[in-house]
């Protein structure tokens, strides 16, 4: 299933992640592992924050993609199923007129 995780980041455990240098290398890692379509980086209510879209196999990975996240950022996280314009059209199509 494709899912939007938005990961909302602590920013005093994000300031001291980038001031030792683990923020980009925990990012890299992440992405490698995560593997999405499509990731952005923003800031959401004044925190660094991270959506990243991606086809979720199995629940049980939600712990493994999270838990760096939690640990290393204090980050709060979501996971949102989403659609994409396929998807959305395929749902339609199997509504009854």
């Amino acid at each position: 299933m494709r899912v939007l995780l938005k990961a909302s980041m602590d920013t005093e455990k994000a300031n001291e992640a980038i001031r030792n240098g683990t923020m980009g290398k925990l990012i890299q890692e992440s992405m490698e592992q995560i593997r999405p379509e499509a990731a952005y980086f923003t800031t959401d209510h004044g925190r660094r924050t991270a959506y990243l879209f991606f086809d979720m196999q199995e629940s049980s990975q939600m712990p493994v993609i999270s838990e760096p996240f939690f640990l290393h950022l204090g980050a709060e996280i979501t996971y949102t199923p989403v659609m994409n314009l396929d998807d959305v059209q395929k749902g339609l199509s199997q509504l009854g007129r």
